[in-house]
């Protein structure tokens, strides 16, 4: 069983960075590997992807040496399953909000003892049977990382509750989402927003949790990393590319 090397270097106490993907080309991948990033989020909630594409994407990471996370666009155990049947082993999960949804996330994501993941080794995760049933059924869990994402006041309220549930690695803090909810969308440097981001980090650090973000500057990731941020998102492939684009572009004009 392949080790999943984001998972390890999270228990080591790394920090990790890694874009949003939205692109469907996996030469992204690629590039956000030679690049030096650590992971790619493939999202399905906010991209256009398909579980074809997908798995693209996931074989691309594999052979760039980089991890490949992927979003799925619900809390649900059919979209969990297939993106982990494709060989994803980091599962990433929006709106998450009780103990019960996150109990769902771990059900959906582990094989017994752990969860109910539905059973099937003719699929690439059990490398269509080449290894034996009793490693990839017994085996699978240890490599297997489930990243949840807390968007809401709700999620941060019943965090407490949340965070005592075995089987969930990283905590994810969605800042747009929480300004939303806070009253202010889009501010995701509003005090109110930070205050109860810095709360959730504590919390869920005393708690011996991994929590994750997202930013969009350097800035930015050097403030959460020395809060206790390890897994920090940095911005997303297509804003990147605009950036640059524009970098380029405005130089060109003022010549």
């Amino acid at each position: 069983m392949k080790v999943n090397i984001l998972k390890k270097a999270l228990e080591e106490g790394k920090t990790v960075f890694g874009p949003f993907c939205k692109m469907l080309d996996p030469t992204v991948v690629e590039l956000a590997a030679l690049a030096g990033f650590d992971f790619v989020i493939i999202d399905m909630e906010h991209g256009p992807y398909s579980i074809e594409t997908v798995q693209q994407m996931v074989r691309a990471a594999e052979a760039r040496g980089i991890s490949a996370v992927v979003r799925v666009p619900e809390n649900s155990e059919t979209s969990i399953l297939r993106v982990l049947d494709i060989g994803a082993r980091s599962v990433q999960v929006p709106q998450i909000s009780t103990a019960e949804d996150a109990a769902k996330v771990v059900s959906s994501s582990l094989f017994y003892p752990k969860g109910e993941r539905g059973m099937c080794r003719y699929v690439r995760a059990g490398e269509y049977t080449a290894i034996e049933k009793e490693e990839h059924f017994g085996k699978s869990n240890e490599s297997i990382l489930t990243i949840i994402h807390i968007e809401g006041v709700a999620g941060l309220e019943n965090l407490p509750t949340i965070l005592t549930y075995d089987g969930i690695d990283v905590i994810f803090l969605g800042p747009y989402d929480l300004s939303q909810s806070c009253g202010v969308p889009g501010q995701v440097h509003h005090e109110k927003v930070v205050k109860r981001m810095e709360e959730a980090v504590a919390l869920a650090r005393k708690s011996g949790k991994v929590v994750g973000t997202f930013v969009e500057s350097v800035e930015d990731a050097k403030k959460w990393e020395k809060i206790g941020v390890q897994y920090i998102s940095y911005a997303v492939d297509t804003g990147l590319i605009l950036n640059a684009f524009k970098n380029i572009t405005t130089g060109l004009t003022n010549h």
